[in-house]
């Protein structure tokens, strides 16, 4: 999707934070931007930034992503307001900090139906609408460097994040031969208010196996967020990598070398035994995929 101009856009969690970023740059590229919240604070904030400019088309929708009955409503009710959805960016996302010795069944549904849950529920939802449409269209999930190598103490968002670069680079790989570009987008650290996740967790999920002391011990330190990147110029390499049709989005060279110590590690841990030949052209359908080798 190069030419984004009155095309419909639809960001979850766009109230606050990376989604917020996404939100402005899009709008400021013209197209109509629907975005879900679920603080009315953020949402009033979002709205008071548009206020003054009035060429910038922003819609508002409240919505928790795990709520899939919901999800379709909002489906219907921005195609009926905007018209049909043409870009999907799923980036809402919650996060606790704590070894995974700690975690109960409620801290892990609670992450996970948040994190890859509400990708799913989204590319569920909209994916078949966007393949009817016969338009050109794009989904971008937003991971994070935590999604392609595990840092920090922060398990639950890390199993989650991987999740969400597997499902994207499948998904990649069904949408080959069809009109939707798929990307992830990997951030390091950006200004946002994901420590203030507990916010949102539902009672129905509230028993936790974190304590304050946890989330003390594994929180950042107190300049973590002065440097972080801002939102709009994270939003500005999301919109690079849809008109790129890139597979993957990074915005953080600082994590260059973490990447490669993973990889080679990876790779070191390859057998250096010579290739069973009869087997490799058993599994030959799986030796390669074209995301890969060739950019597809």
């Amino acid at each position: 999707m190069r030419n984004l101009q009155d095309k419909v856009a639809f960001v979850t969690g766009g109230s606050s934070g990376i989604g917020l970023g996404i939100v402005k740059v899009l709008a400021e590229e013209g197209m109509k931007v629907a975005f879900s919240y679920r603080n009315a604070t953020h949402r009033d904030e979002t709205l008071a930034y548009f206020a003054s400019r009035p060429q910038q088309r922003v819609y508002p929708v409240e919505l928790d992503v795990t709520d899939r009955a919901g999800l379709v409503r909002t489906a219907d009710q921005i195609e009926r307001t905007l018209g049909p959805v043409q870009l999907l960016v799923n980036n809402a996302g919650v996060a606790v900090h704590g070894l995974i010795e700690h975690a109960t069944y409620d801290d892990w549904d609670w992450v996970l139906n948040v994190n890859l849950g509400g990708v799913v529920n989204g590319i569920v939802t909209f994916l078949p609408r966007m393949l009817a449409s016969g338009l050109d269209c794009h989904i971008v999930n937003v991971s994070s460097m935590g999604g392609v190598a595990a840092l920090g103490a922060v398990g639950l968002y890390v199993t989650s994040k991987f999740a969400v670069v597997g499902l994207t680079e499948a998904l990649r790989g069904d949408m080959i031969g069809h009109k939707i570009g798929v990307s992830v987008y990997c951030p390091g650290p950006v200004q946002s208010n994901i420590a203030d996740s507990e916010r949102s967790r539902p009672q129905s999920l509230a028993v936790t196996g974190y304590s304050a002391e946890d989330a003390a011990a594994g929180a950042p330190p107190p300049e973590f967020m002065q440097h972080a990147m801002s939102p709009l110029e994270a939003g500005r390499h999301v919109l690079h990598g849809i008109r790129d049709n890139a597979l993957y989005i990074f915005s953080h060279p600082e994590f260059r070398d973490v990447l490669a110590a993973r990889h080679a590690a990876i790779m070191a841990a390859v057998p250096n035994d010579p290739i069973d030949q009869a087997r490799a052209d058993s599994i030959r359908w799986i030796l390669s995929n074209p995301i890969y080798s060739e950019g597809a």
